[in-house]
């Protein structure tokens, strides 16, 4: 991927309009536009499902933004936080380029160990609700897009099918050499990877050679190849966020499933929508920095809200062909 098709991942759009996109140099610049918000008096989110079900019935055109809160509901572990360590590295210790060009025999040691633990997890109760949704409503000429921070495919597996993966695929690699993407569910990725990367604190480094690492098999090029994520310090992709505010321009009902409200620029996404007077509805196991920004705010597993939150309305037998 050329340096070209990114943009820095401190990029954020006007409060009121996202068809205007502005650079901000630094992440203090989100927290002043963020500030913006607390001008104006927001009553407490509301937790009336009700409430909730008449936007959504009314909706033509939905936005689901999911974090890892959801993912975590399916046995994805996160590796960050309290206890949310591979060996004696959490993921912003790894997953960065600088990383990479020191250890990628390190780094790939701990994305091998990812992409083996999600061949063992499944979808849970939330995932099939957006995606049994996105099914019925289409029928209804109603529209269903997924925006997640998740790199999983756990929404892919349960069967949505518009999807934007804003930080991109651990099911994807990339070559450094030629910039070539390709899906890759190899397991093991490459042979000198079988039975590495074992997450106690206690195993060796396995200090796999270059040249045994995972490469590139396009026109013969042998580039090493990286996951095809991004890592922090990294920019988003510029067509992917490009798409992402097209939906977002588009939305008028917006859910905010499993994430935190503090990585950016997605934590804006919520927020501006709300600002424009699109009901938002959060749904997460406790607030965020964004939740007095939103109509609704349901506390508790995603996997128990979102399936009541996605029934089909009684209005919906009216409705579609």
């Amino acid at each position: 991927m050329i340096a070209s098709q990114l943009l820095p991942c401190c990029i954020y759009r006007s409060v009121f309009n996202f068809k205007h996109v502005k650079l901000a140099s630094q992440r203090g610049q989100f927290m002043k536009m963020a500030g913006a918000f607390a001008q104006y008096e927001r009553p407490r989110p509301s937790s009336s499902m009700s409430g909730f079900r008449e936007c959504f019935a009314k909706a033509k055109h939905i936005v689901v933004l999911t974090g890892a809160g959801v993912s975590a509901e399916s046995g994805v572990p996160t590796f960050r936080g309290a206890g949310g360590f591979w060996r004696q590295f959490q993921a912003q210790d790894l997953a960065t380029p600088e990383s990479f060009a020191r250890n990628p025999s390190l780094v790939w040691e701990f994305y091998h160990y990812r992409r083996e633990v999600m061949l063992s997890k499944l979808p849970n109760k939330a995932h099939t609700a957006i995606a049994e949704c996105e099914t019925r409503l289409a029928t209804q000429n109603r529209r269903v897009v997924v925006i997640t921070q998740n790199i999983d495919e756990l929404h892919a597996r349960a069967g949505s099918k518009n999807i934007i993966e804003l930080h991109g695929n651990l099911f994807k690699t990339r070559c450094t050499t030629c910039g070539d993407v390709k899906n890759n569910k190899d397991s093991p990725i490459c042979a000198a990877l079988g039975g590495k990367g074992a997450p106690d604190p206690s195993a060796e480094d396995a200090r796999i050679p270059e040249k045994d690492l995972p490469r590139c098999k396009k026109n013969d090029c042998g580039g090493l190849l990286r996951p095809h994520v991004i890592w922090f310090g990294e920019g988003l992709d510029q067509s992917v966020l490009q798409q992402t505010f097209e939906e977002l321009d588009e939305c008028d009902l917006c859910l905010v499933v499993g994430t935190s409200s503090v990585v950016y620029p997605a934590a804006m996404f919520a927020p501006q929508v709300a600002a424009r007077g699109v009901p938002v509805a959060e749904f997460n196991l406790e607030t965020t920095p964004a939740t007095f920004s939103f109509g609704f705010h349901f506390e508790g597993p995603a996997g128990t809200n979102l399936p009541e939150a996605l029934a089909p309305h009684e209005t919906e037998s009216n409705q579609g062909s």
